[in-house]
């Protein structure tokens, strides 16, 4: 999916500071490429060392797991993308790159995590949040996806990524979609399961052999609104679905998280789990809400929604060239912006039905109406655009 945002060029380090009340971090999952802007970060005469250093000890930990050496460093150095067969590289690279930004942030900016108005992270950015929020170790936050990304990378072979969206713009039912999933599924030859919520109009959905077919196929069970199926090319670990119980992923999880350290404290800021739907993480529960983030579907449009509602106005993005965050806030305010507009041509008023979901939402949930004033920065372009003696 394309970034529909930009990072303002103009936005300064005290403008970030002061707003920090009033900003969210989001983390970004894994994807098709991950290394973003990560070779310029680590040849940067003042911020190469705390990169360096990130991607050091991620390198140690993925050796010591995964019994054989990896050089995160040297991937970097030859701006090499990971292949899904090296999926353990794209999972500690991500992790510790979002980790080696906010040091950066920090260091030189004195701009601070624990100061910003909530945080959430989709997918594997959940466990950087963790671990930026203090509840975990970067070991923690590692070790168990890393023991599970062998598995995870070939169940990635035979399963397909789909959108789901309904043309008409009008809400997709998701009990109806789980049911139609179940059906496939009672079947017995394949699983097919929503893997993120997008919007109420849109869901990704992740399939065994022809389940997403069986789908496209059976979609007018689903509404009687016109509704989509696009399949993606890209191959993707099918975590966040059912599928990842064939190999007792989540079981084998949830004990190894017997043996992590941390887990004991509630986050520094508020955490927002994409697995709940809610500020779930009290300091008790860190295992029973990890246990769900492996298997259950990431609720982003609910971290979209709280985002709007708590008033937030600036939304920092983490990570090497984050995609799904900013595409989902940018179709989200695209949309609120042709339906406020105060006058219409006529070849465009036609469109309107395409957002039904949304003028139906718009009385009840004002929040939205802010969608299109957020401010969103991409870290590591803002960090590479400062010009720091």
């Amino acid at each position: 999916m394309n970034d529909n945002t930009q990072t303002p060029p103009t936005l300064t380090r005290d403008t970030l500071a002061k707003g920090l009340g009033k900003t969210a971090f989001a983390f970004r999952g894994y994807n098709a490429t991950n290394l973003g802007r990560t070779p310029e970060l680590l040849r940067h005469p003042k911020y190469g060392q705390i990169v360096e250093k990130y991607l050091q000890r991620a390198s140690d930990i993925c050796t010591d797991v995964m019994k054989f050496p990896v050089d995160l460093a040297q991937r970097v150095r030859l701006e090499k993308e990971a292949t899904l067969k090296e999926y353990h590289e794209s999972i500690a690279l991500i992790v510790t790159m979002e980790l080696a930004q906010l040091e950066i942030l920090e260091t030189f900016f004195e701009i601070s995590l624990t100061d910003a108005n909530m945080m959430y992270g989709f997918s594997l950015g959940e466990l950087t949040a963790l671990t930026a929020g203090g509840v975990l170790t970067l070991d923690d936050a590692l070790k168990i996806p890393l023991m599970m990304s062998r598995d995870a990378a070939e169940l990635a072979d035979d399963v397909t990524l789909c959108v789901l969206f309904s043309r008409s713009g009008k809400f997709i039912p998701r009990k109806n979609v789980h049911r139609l999933c179940a059906e496939i599924n009672a079947e017995g030859n394949g699983v097919i399961g929503v893997s993120t919520f997008l919007a109420p109009n849109s869901m990704l959905l992740i399939g065994q052999k022809n389940t997403v077919q069986r789908l496209k196929e059976r979609k007018g069970e689903i509404t009687t609104e016109r509704i989509s199926v696009r399949v993606n090319d890209d191959k993707w670990p099918p975590l966040h679905t059912p599928i990842v119980w064939q190999r007792n992923i989540t079981d084998r999880a949830q004990f190894l998280m017997h043996t992590i350290e941390g887990g004991f404290t509630s986050p520094t800021t508020p955490l927002f789990s994409m697995a709940t739907g809610a500020f779930s993480y009290d300091g008790d529960n860190t295992r029973d809400v990890v246990a769900q983030w492996i298997d259950k579907p990431q609720l982003l449009w609910e971290a979209v929604d709280a985002t709007l509602a708590r008033g937030v106005e600036t939304v920092i993005h983490i990570g090497p060239q984050p995609n799904i965050i900013p595409a989902t806030f940018g179709r989200l305010a695209a949309n609120v912006e042709l339906l406020t507009k105060d006058r219409l041509p006529m070849h465009t008023l036609s469109r309107i039905v395409q957002y039904g979901w949304l003028s139906a939402v718009l009385p009840k949930r004002t929040n939205l109406l802010r969608a299109p004033s957020i401010v969103h920065v991409t870290l590591e372009d803002w960090l590479l655009q400062q010009d720091i003696a």
